[in-house]
This record gives structure tokens, C-alpha cells and sequence, in this order.
């Protein structure tokens, strides 16, 4: 995809200067010569990427904004070409593709057969080891089939909505889509300082907030190469999204996954606030937690001695809260496992797998980071559950099995 390239500081001035050089470079130009340069960069990128001349002018408009630059005198192409000097392409999964989740779609219409059209969110990165959020479409089927809408080979990134952001105090964002971009082809990018290493390990699920109001929240990790925050992405029609942090103590820890409802007239979350166990928390606010916890699971077999996680938000069925865990064991090998919570109280643990439900073998422990399965979520049809899971960070597969099989596999207390 086509993104801003920022100049690096170099000599007295900084960037500006740097930047304000290379503009003058270009203007310098003879007609001929920019006409000749302006259609090698069209030869060699046009077709590689969607709307490209519109990217270049937005690119130019931005830069003509930030020196405070008269174009009056410069032709469209010649602006163009400037913009182009200040875009690149990146590779936004070039690295790794990991750790996905999965939630309803918000339009099922013409869905029929049980069948449910789906969002699912992964984990992509890019060079520098960027994390981004990217998106895929598609429907499962009760019998436990599904299909991903098709993707083409052209994305966009989301814009930032400056506007929104400019009336928010606690560091909140606002992004979107382009209009004629469709959510399979759409990236959210780091934003903010506390964002700058990346979005890491997003944990989707659609809240109901009751009387039919539905949104989609996610959980993320905010990485400013130095440091986490827990951070929440919401949603309602996935086009318009909310990145605003997590407040209070809760918020410094990764893996953080909320219920998709209130219980007991309380906001819930699982996580792990201590590094290697799980803790239910509470919260009156859905942006704010400072509870500490309660201890929820400790490791107790030896494929999650090391640690263990969530993955993903809690499923309600008909059993209780049906959570999906991760453990790490000997030479951090990271492993699938599952318990069952009460349905009043998740606090008390019903059941849990003694064993992994799903290891990585054969050629799936080979990637970028072998011997690793990891998925961030779940999705319940019917009965039946679509269990998408990164593969030694570099690849994703699906699994599907049946809420009654998992219950057989796990150990009652």
C-alpha cells in the first residue's frame, strides 16, 4: 500500500529544511524533465496500487500545509510528483500475520440457513515490526464451513479524523474509511505516541448494551516502543472507529478481553495483571478499570506452567461463560486450552481443559515465531464453534468443533 514517507532529521533545520529542499529540488525541474520523471513513477506504480494520483495530490496538500507552501504557480502533475517524493509503498504483513478475532458482521441481511456473515481482525506486521490492524469478510455455517469474501491486492490506510480527536482530553482518535475502500482492504495504522510501535493482539467482540443496542469493542495493546497501555477500539457499522485508552490501574497490563455483556450490572474483563495469571476484573465505567481483580486461574498442568491467558472474550452458552486460555509450557511452546465460568458468577470456575485442546505440529510449528498457535477470539454458530488461529506467527488457520465436545474435554471442579 501507499503511505506518507517521513524524512529523517539530517543537518541544521531538521526535517522542515530537509523537506523544503527536496520540494525545491523538484520545482527546479525543467517541464520536460518533471513530465518524464512524473510518468516513470506512474509506469512503475499506477497499476500496484488504488487511486494513486489522488494519494500523491492528498500528499502534496499535506506537505504544501506543513511548510506553509505557495502552489499557486505549480501544475497538478507537477504537485503530484512532489507528493510522490514524499510517499513510499509498505508491506503492511511483510514480517508476520497473527492473532485474529471474530464477531458478527453488523449487516446480516439476506443471511439465511443459521448461516452469520462475520468480521475477523488480525495482527499484521510490517517493516520496523509495526503492528496494524487489518480486517477480513466472510460467512460461517452451522455445520462448520465458512468462505472469506474475496480481498484484491490494493489497500488503504484509514484516515484520522482530526476533528474528533481535537474534542477529546484523554488522548482518544477517531478514524474511517475511505468511502469507496471496502473493509477488507482497510488498515489502521498507529496514530498516536502511545501508539507508535504498534497495535498489538486486538480482541474483538459485539456488546449488547441492551434493548438491541449493539457495538463492537475491541481490547488492544498500545506499544510506544518503550512502553504498553491497554487501549479500546469501538465500533458500530465498522467504517467510523474510536481508539481511546484505558484508564485506571488495570490499563498498564496486556490480553485484557471483556464479556460481551454486563453481569450482575457490572462491566467484566479477564486478564492477566500479573504477567503469568488470570484475574476476573469489575468495572461502573467501560473505559475506566481500576480493580484490581480476583484471582481467576492459576497454571496448574504442565503445558501452561509458564503462563497463561485469555483468548479472547468469554462465549455465553448455554453452560455458563466459555473461555478460551493459552498456556506456555517447556521451550515456550504456547498451546490452546478452555475453561467453563458460571453464568451469574464468572468468578467461579466450573471446568477446564487438562490438556490442550489445539498444539502446534508438523509444519505449523515452523514461522516467524515457532511452535506457537494463538488466536484472540472465537465465534459461536448454532452449536458449533469457528475457531481462526495464528500459526507460528506467520500464517492463520480454522478450526471448528462443537461446544459439547469441548465441554467432554475439560476436567469439572
Amino acid at each position: 500500500m501507499l503511505r506518507p514517507f517521513h524524512l529523517g532529521w539530517q543537518g541544521p533545520g531538521g526535517t522542515n529544511a530537509r523537506a523544503a529542499k527536496l520540494v525545491a529540488d523538484v520545482v527546479s525541474l525543467s517541464n520536460d524533465d518533471a513530465d518524464e520523471e512524473y510518468a516513470r513513477v506512474l509506469h512503475d506504480f499506477e497499476e500496484r496500487h488504488w487511486q494513486t494520483e489522488q494519494l500523491f495530490q492528498e500528499r502534496y496538500d499535506d506537505i504544501e500545509q506543513m511548510l506553509e507552501l505557495d502552489g499557486s504557480g505549480l501544475s497538478e502533475k507537477r504537485k503530484r510528483l512532489i507528493g510522490a517524493y514524499f510517499c513510499h509503498e509498505y508491506t503492511y504483513a511483510a514480517a508476520a500475520l497473527m492473532n485474529p478475532s471474530i464477531v458478527p458482521h453488523p449487516d446480516q441481511s439476506g443471511i439465511s440457513g443459521g448461516a452469520v456473515r462475520f468480521v475477523m481482525s488480525l495482527r499484521a506486521v510490517g517493516e520496523g515490526h509495526i503492528s496494524s490492524i487489518v480486517f477480513r469478510e466472510g460467512i460461517a455455517t452451522p455445520q462448520g464451513d465458512f468462505e472469506l469474501w474475496p480481498q484484491s491486492h490494493f489497500a488503504t490506510a484509514m484516515q484520522a479524523d482530526d476533528r474528533f480527536s481535537a474534542t477529546r482530553e484523554d488522548g482518544a482518535v477517531g478514524v474511517h474509511r475511505h468511502t469507496e475502500s471496502s473493509l477488507s482492504n482497510s488498515v489502521i495504522f498507529p496514530i498516536t505516541e502511545q501508539q507508535m510501535g504498534g497495535l498489538e493482539d486486538l480482541r474483538l467482540v459485539r456488546f449488547d448494551h441492551g434493548g438491541g443496542d449493539f457495538e463492537w469493542v475491541g481490547t488492544y495493546t498500545a506499544y510506544s516502543g518503550a512502553s504498553i497501555r491497554s487501549e479500546l477500539l469501538r465500533t458500530r457499522d465498522f467504517r467510523h472507529f474510536i481508539l481511546e485508552p484505558i484508564e485506571g490501574r488495570a490499563g498498564r497490563n496486556k490480553g485484557m478481553a471483556l464479556f460481551p455483556e454486563k453481569v450482575a450490572g457490572q462491566y467484566c474483563m479477564v486478564g492477566r495483571q500479573d504477567g503469568k495469571n488470570l484475574f476476573l476484573l469489575r468495572s461502573d465505567r467501560l473505559d475506566c478499570w481500576d480493580d484490581d481483580g480476583v484471582l481467576l486461574m492459576e497454571p496448574e498442568f504442565p503445558w501452561e506452567f509458564v503462563q497463561i491467558g485469555n483468548c479472547g472474550s468469554p462465549i455465553l452458552t448455554e453452560h455458563g461463560w466459555l473461555l478460551f486460555t493459552h498456556g506456555v509450557g517447556a521451550m515456550r511452546k504456547y498451546a490452546l486450552g478452555c475453561a467453563l465460568l458460571d453464568r451469574d458468577d464468572p468468578s467461579k470456575v466450573i471446568a477446564r481443559s487438562s490438556k490442550p485442546i489445539l498444539t502446534a505440529i508438523d509444519a505449523d510449528r515452523f514461522g516467524y515465531v515457532p511452535n506457537v498457535v494463538y488466536t484472540c477470539g472465537a465465534l459461536l454458530i448454532g452449536e458449533q464453534l469457528l475457531i481462526p488461529y495464528g500459526i507460528s506467527d506467520s500464517a492463520v488457520g480454522f478450526a471448528s468443533t462443537s461446544v459439547s465436545d469441548l465441554l467432554a474435554e475439560m476436567t469439572r471442579f
